[in-house]
């Protein structure tokens, strides 16, 4: 029988070696399946890289940890600025930590629309959980994906999965549309509510309540705790008004408090509930190959306007028609249908 110590030795050592080294596909692949972050982290580098050199070698990568099974829970969390999302996942990974689960947490970082820099820096408000050796966090500018959530996420979740880490959580910006995106990534949807700031109206809104598989009211605690009873009743009066879900689950309503660590077992609890629900009636799966058809639809509407935008003849057509459109020249309804009717006759 082999020493599994010194098997285990040899590859931290080849592991140490590799990082000094130019890394190749199968030496990223090697060390993400092995659970190096280091490595992990350099592969959604090159993911989020817009370097058409790292495309090819980010894609292998991709194929490769997409064969890896897995059994991972992907949980997107999301709520208005101020509700205290990123205390509440710093608490909840750490319970989650506790119960031996390894935790990932993509943090969608809101990008400075002047100097196109992050603006929060999700490890220093995530401090604890980040030195936590069973949880990866990594903050990515939101940059001009739609509604905020990183062009790349769906490809991090996979690699995080490939590296063993079993329960994805998806913070989003809570503004715009990343609701909508980061919804049609996970499995189990959380969306985080303040009481006594007028958020009980706000609750009312069709979309993000319909996409709720849960509503947590965060911060009761102290003064707020009998305001959070009373938010909690009319949201779930408010959740009577919506018909069923298809995947056969009642959305929860829940207090917590990140602050005083309540109502954080109880929501773990109830996703694993969730999970089990809806494995037995096979909607998880569904949801999961619905996913996919998602993440390829999308992942064609990127790579189509990445291919137009890096044409010489589109850049040059491009700024014609931009500065007839500034200059009242042209609608920019036609300009967009002369500039696009130009390429499909270069591209016949």
């Amino acid at each position: 029988m082999p020493n599994k110590k010194k098997t285990s030795e040899h590859t931290v050592s080849r592991i140490k070696q590799l990082r000094k080294q130019e890394i190749s596909v199968e030496q990223l692949t090697e060390g993400i399946f092995a659970g190096d972050k280091t490595f992990l982290s350099k592969a959604i580098t090159l993911l989020e890289s817009s370097n058409p050199n790292h495309f090819e070698k980010a894609n292998a990568i991709i194929e490769k940890c997409l064969a890896k099974p897995n059994s991972s829970i992907r949980i997107g969390i999301t709520g208005v600025p101020g509700v205290g999302k990123s205390s509440f996942i710093e608490v909840f990974g750490k319970a989650l930590t506790g119960l031996g689960k390894k935790v990932a947490v993509l943090a969608v970082d809101p990008t400075s629309s002047l100097s196109k820099g992050s603006i929060l820096g999700d490890k220093t408000r995530m401090e604890s959980l980040s030195k936590d050796t069973n949880a990866f966090i990594r903050p990515s500018p939101s940059g001009d994906s739609l509604g905020g959530v990183a062009r790349k996420t769906r490809e991090s979740i996979i690699l995080c999965e490939a590296a063993g880490f079993d329960t994805i959580l998806v913070e989003t910006v809570g503004v715009g549309q990343s609701e909508t995106v980061v919804h049609s990534m996970v499995d189990f949807f959380l969306l985080l509510k303040l009481s006594g700031a007028g958020d009980e109206l706000q609750g009312i809104k069709r979309g993000i309540m319909e996409m709720a598989d849960a509503i947590a009211i965060n911060k009761a605690d102290g003064h707020n705790l009998e305001k959070a009873k009373l938010a909690e009743t009319e949201f779930r009066r408010a959740l009577h008004l919506y018909p069923p879900k298809k995947n056969g689950w009642t959305p929860k309503v829940i207090r917590c408090s990140a602050m005083d660590n309540t109502g954080i077992r109880e929501i773990w609890s109830m996703i694993q509930d969730f999970v089990e629900r809806t494995k037995v009636n096979d909607h998880f799966e569904t949801n999961r190959k619905e996913q996919n058809k998602n993440w390829f639809l999308q992942t064609v509407d990127q790579q189509l306007m990445h291919f137009f935008y890096q044409k010489d003849s589109f850049k040059t057509q491009q700024a014609k028609m931009l500065k007839d459109v500034v200059d009242s020249k042209i609608s920019p309804f036609y300009a967009a249908k002369t500039l696009l009717d130009g390429l499909k006759k270069e591209l016949k």
